[in-house]
């Protein structure tokens, strides 16, 4: 991977910490350092725990992976990251999220839904990340749907993969392969508000 602001921490020589670290996530679930994770080694403590944090949310949340895909999904249009996007969006389609939700997040529009869970995290997720607030009739709605666990794990996921996307943000983190998120001309606050 090309890194544009950068340089890949594993071309150039590590220290040992870096090299624990670097095992750790190669031998987890992940088994590839990749994307932003190549930026955090630069600074191990920092990628020790957010990977830690990152195989949670992603592998062992209470919530379903269609339900964790969703919310991925979401954050990384508001956010406009195209590799977390790439890397995604595949992950979803096998999940069992329709291509015809897929298609519309990815322009920032509001999906249609036939699972009242899904509707729910999404309106979680979109409100949590556009209005930086969850009004009480959506935060009612994700409690029925995933509970009070789910919830708290949703907002993790949430959380994450907003430091995920702010990384891939500001050191230019090439999208790599995969489907590609279209470029909009409007700010997160007006998406999916159709």
């Amino acid at each position: 991977m090309t890194n544009l602001r950068v340089p890949d921490a594993e071309a150039g020589p590590l220290t040992d910490r870096q090299r624990e670290v670097i095992d750790r996530i190669r031998n987890g679930p992940r088994g590839a350092v990749q994307g932003p994770l190549r930026v955090w080694v630069h600074s191990p403590e920092l990628a020790d725990r957010a990977q830690a944090l990152g195989a949670f949310v992603r592998f062992d949340s209470s919530l379903t992976p269609i339900q964790s895909e969703l919310a991925i999904l979401v954050t990384a249009r508001i956010w406009s990251s195209g590799f977390e996007w790439a890397h995604h969006a595949p992950i979803a389609a096998r999940e069992g999220l329709p291509d015809a939700v897929i298609d519309a997040i990815a322009q920032g529009r509001q999906p249609s839904f036939d699972r009242a869970d899904l509707q729910a995290i999404f309106d979680f997720s979109v409100e949590l990340h556009r209005d930086r607030a969850v009004s009480d009739a959506t935060f009612e709605a994700a409690i029925a749907e995933v509970g009070q666990v789910g919830t708290v794990d949703l907002t993790g996921i949430c959380g994450y993969y907003t430091l995920i996307s702010m990384t891939i943000n500001a050191f230019a983190v090439p999208d790599g392969e995969g489907p590609r998120l279209p470029r909009l001309d409007m700010a997160p606050e007006a998406m999916f508000r159709d």
